[in-house]
């Protein structure tokens, strides 16, 4: 791990101006931005022990107040500060019952260990598993842009099928990022200017393209403060189905998250995110339109999935990876239409 200096931000003020000292008031430099946030900590400290992540200064930021770990659920939907830890999201009552994909997707996220240290946004914006990004040894273009991605003829097993490009087949590995990408979430964001605003979940992460080195809409010294999950008659019937190699503590080679507004076993609404399969948090908005006023039997929802994979591409050892997801994603519409609403 490289020498790095460690200061403290005890308020947001404080914080963005802390962040900003380092980078020169704008922050410009997507690939190694010299200051970061330091929350849990759980993936950041890892990068830089490998020399992936090489900041030039941390802002702990777990001080912070302004809501940025409360966790609310009023009339509008749930509000999750930008620092609540898992644990504390997975187990709140609240949670469990009104927006239980969210609790499934943070449960089976990690170890309770990891759970208790990481934080909302940490969890979000935690960067890939791809053996070569990790391996500074490797050309990856994701890391150093322009040197090539060596999963493409390489070992790929875990990597995408959907969202990816011909400079990179990384895959997202996250759990509750497809849920709040699925139920619609926004995000508070404030930036060094001290200027906020609210950005849609869905635009946070960047697909690939050709540069896929700038993974999110941030601007370098973005400081994330609270997500919020609006309220709807699919948050309740919900689910995330994860399926793994191994059943604890092990990331998804496919996964769905659900939410169902039924009438009978007609669908109202749903709302369905991908992962395991993607390259950033998915939502199947295809896979919604093929399922919206329909009766919800094996053979919609195998359409559905069809929608949903129809533009897949496969890279030698991930080919399975499409007829996977998809068996995932009919699994886990029966399964959610048998829950009570």
């Amino acid at each position: 791990m490289t020498p790095f200096e460690y200061v403290r931000g005890d308020t947001v003020d404080a914080a963005l101006r802390a962040c900003a000292a380092h980078c020169g008031g704008n922050g410009t430099d997507h690939v190694r931005p010299p200051a970061q946030y330091l929350a849990g900590g759980t993936n950041l400290l890892d990068l830089m022990k490998i020399g992936v992540m090489q900041p030039e200064v941390l802002v702990d930021i777990n001080a912070l107040g302004d809501g940025c770990r409360d966790i609310r659920v009023e009339a509008a939907g749930l509000h999750l500060g930008a620092l609540a830890r898992m644990s504390e999201v997975s187990e709140h009552p609240a949670v469990k019952r009104d927006y239980p994909a969210i609790h499934d997707a943070l449960w089976q996220a990690a170890s309770p260990q990891l759970r208790n240290m990481g934080s909302m946004a940490g969890n979000a914006l935690q960067r890939t598993r791809c053996n070569y990004f990790r391996d500074v040894s490797w050309p990856c273009n994701k890391r150093e842009p322009g040197t090539g991605c060596s999963a493409k003829e390489g070992r790929n097993r875990r990597l995408a099928v959907l969202g990816v490009s011909e400079h990179c087949i990384a895959s997202y590995p996250g759990d509750l990022g497809h849920v709040l990408a699925a139920f619609g979430a926004t995000l508070d964001v404030v930036g060094l200017d001290g200027q906020r605003r609210t950005l849609a979940f869905e635009e946070l992460h960047r697909l690939p393209g050709d540069t896929p080195h700038i993974e999110t809409n941030l601007h370098p010294g973005d400081l994330i403060t609270a997500f919020h999950v609006p309220a709807g008659p699919w948050t309740r019937r919900s689910l995330y189905l994860k399926i793994r190699d191994r059943a604890s503590y092990e990331f998804a080679l496919a996964s769905a998250a659900v939410g169902l507004d039924l009438d009978g076993e007609t669908v109202r609404e749903a709302r369905i995110g991908l992962g395991g399969v993607t390259a950033r948090p998915w939502r199947s908005h295809e896979a919604e339109q093929a399922l919206r006023g329909r009766r919800l039997d094996e053979a919609t929802a195998m359409q559905a999935a069809d929608a949903a994979f129809a533009g897949a591409v496969t890279h030698g050892d991930n080919a399975f990876k499409p007829e996977l997801g998809r068996r995932t994603l009919v699994r886990a519409l029966l399964e959610a239409a048998s829950l009570e609403a």
